[in-house]
Parts: C-alpha cells; sequence; structure tokens
C-alpha cells in the first residue's frame, strides 16, 4: 500500500511560482513511477507531469505541452518526495493538483490515470490574473 501525501498548494497571481511536494511512503518496488495530475472545475483529470524511476534513478520524465518550460517535476530521493516546482503560472494552470503513484509507465501512457494505482488527497493551487 502506497501512501502520498501533497503539500504547497495556494493562491499567487499569474506569473508567480510555487513548489508542490508529494511525501511517498510503503513503496517496495525499484521501479515506478510518481506523477502529477490536475483537475480543474468541470474539466477532466489531466496528466501534468511523471517521473520513471528505478532505485536510484530517474529513467525518465514527461510533460505536457502546456506546461512544458514552466514546470519541472524532481526527486529527493533521501526523503521519497517528488516535487513539481511551477513557474510563469497562468490562471489556466488553476486546478486541483493531485500525486500519483504507479507500477510502470512509459511515453504511450504516462499521462493516462487508469495507469496510476494510488492518489494522494490533492491541493488546490489558484492563479489569479
Amino acid at each position: 500500500q502506497v501512501q502520498l501525501v501533497e503539500s504547497g498548494g495556494g493562491s499567487v497571481q499569474a506569473g508567480g511560482s510555487l513548489r508542490l511536494s508529494c511525501a511517498a511512503s510503503g513503496n517496495t518496488r525499484s521501479r515506478h513511477c510518481v506523477g502529477w495530475f490536475r483537475q480543474a472545475p468541470e474539466k477532466e483529470r489531466e496528466g501534468v507531469a511523471t517521473l520513471s524511476i528505478n532505485g536510484d534513478i530517474v529513467l525518465n520524465d514527461y510533460y505536457v505541452d502546456s506546461v512544458r518550460g514552466r514546470f519541472i517535476i524532481s526527486r529527493d530521493n533521501p526523503d521519497n518526495t517528488v516535487y513539481l516546482s511551477m513557474s510563469s503560472l497562468r490562471p489556466e494552470d488553476t486546478a486541483v493538483y493531485y500525486c500519483a503513484w504507479a507500477p510502470y509507465c512509459g511515453s504511450v501512457n504516462w499521462f493516462q490515470s487508469s495507469v496510476y494505482n494510488y492518489w494522494g488527497q490533492g491541493t488546490q493551487v489558484t492563479v489569479s490574473s
């Protein structure tokens, strides 16, 4: 049973920055994926960014086009924490952001929520214009 706890959401003005944290516990697999999804009101959940990991090594990182160059997903290995550093935030980035864990992911499916077995409770990010 993997447990994920997000933190770091909040309210910022357009152009500002936030960093989200996802603290993971209970994972026993070397090979796995940890990613961030978001869901805005009346919209479907959207994959934002994901890390593909094997032990201490990050194999790949994936980003949705709308955040590429503005968001960075990273990992603090000793603490089993995955971060989403968000800059140049836009009002359209406003959503509840969820951390998610999958036993495997790749370039063809990292953005599909069905791939992920465990989810955090979500953290609100609000960007005002």
